[in-house]
């Protein structure tokens, strides 16, 4: 019963009856469109799983990436978000540092004293002297993580973008190649009707019914399309400037923890303290006798 009610809503008799009586030319815009219509269902379909595992993953990557102090402790871990581009971009970027830590190392040595060492045979209070050596990169060597990061991020972009272009085409061609079709169904019904010489509506009501199904499949294919088009635009617009201000901020706690950022003159004191410290001069032993 419910189908014999929503029967004539969809228009199933009508449709069937048109694509019947559609000439040669509209059947073949029709077979156009539902080629059309394939394609970007198929966009729609995969890239909505791409956009949802990407919103998914990513909200799970920046959970992690906030509880860290290191900012290459997740990499180092071996933890794995796959699906999020935040992690790529971060993958990225982890790997160069790691690549210019070990070929391009800056050893920086600082020496503390520490308190607490307690008198020395003579009775003088001494300090005891530790000293800690980090390694860190220059920052020419940061430069290559930079564009690394800055690359990454353009990569993961065209990614979210990709296949963006079909659902464009079906929302702008959709409709005019169906427009196509009924305007040369249409044609082909008064050039038919003209040379018959019979000006009735029982000849000519196929013929523009046949014509007027090509702009139905046209605008079957374009409206799915343009939702699925404007929320993903959208949701994709969000998800790149979420993945331009993670490298930002990842680049500042890189340079924070793994660049060299000491001025000339703290680098020239360090280089020249050793030879500002000439070594002691023994002491002479008097002479004989004096």
């Amino acid at each position: 019963m419910s189908f014999i009610a929503f029967s004539p809503l969809f228009a199933s008799g009508a449709l069937r009856f048109a694509f019947e009586k559609a000439t040669t030319e509209g059947k073949m815009t029709i077979c156009a469109l539902i080629i059309l219509s394939i394609f970007s269902w198929t966009v729609i379909i995969t890239k909505s799983r791409q956009l949802y595992r990407a919103r998914k993953m990513g909200k799970k990557f920046f959970k992690s990436y906030r509880d860290t102090r290191d900012p290459l402790e997740i990499a180092r871990r071996g933890e794995e978000f796959d699906g999020a581009p935040a992690y790529e971009v971060y993958y990225a970027g982890a790997e160069e540092t790691e690549y210019q830590l070990k070929n391009n190392p800056i050893q920086i040595v600082r020496v503390k004293s520490l308190s607490g060492g307690g008198p020395t045979a003579t009775g003088a209070e001494t300090d005891i002297l530790a000293r800690q050596i980090t390694t860190k990169i220059s920052t020419a060597s940061f430069d290559s993580v930079r564009v690394c990061l800055e690359r990454a991020s353009s990569a993961q972009a065209l990614s979210l973008e990709k296949g963006m272009i079909v659902l464009s085409t079906a929302v702008a061609g959709g409709p005019f190649i169906g427009l196509l079709g009924t305007v040369w169904g249409v044609m082909e019904t008064f050039s038919g009707i003209a040379r018959a010489n019979a000006a009735s509506l029982t000849a000519m009501a196929p013929g523009v019914a046949g014509a007027l199904i090509a702009t139905v499949v046209g605008l079957f294919v374009a409206i799915p399309a343009m939702f699925a088009y404007n929320y993903m635009v959208t949701t994709i617009r969000a998800i790149t400037q979420e993945l331009d201000g993670f490298a930002n901020e990842y680049a500042t706690a890189l340079e924070h923890k793994y660049v060299d950022n000491r001025s000339l003159v703290d680098e020239l004191k360090e280089v020249l303290k050793p030879i500002a410290q000439p070594p002691p001069i023994p002491e002479l032993e008097p002479a004989f006798g004096s």
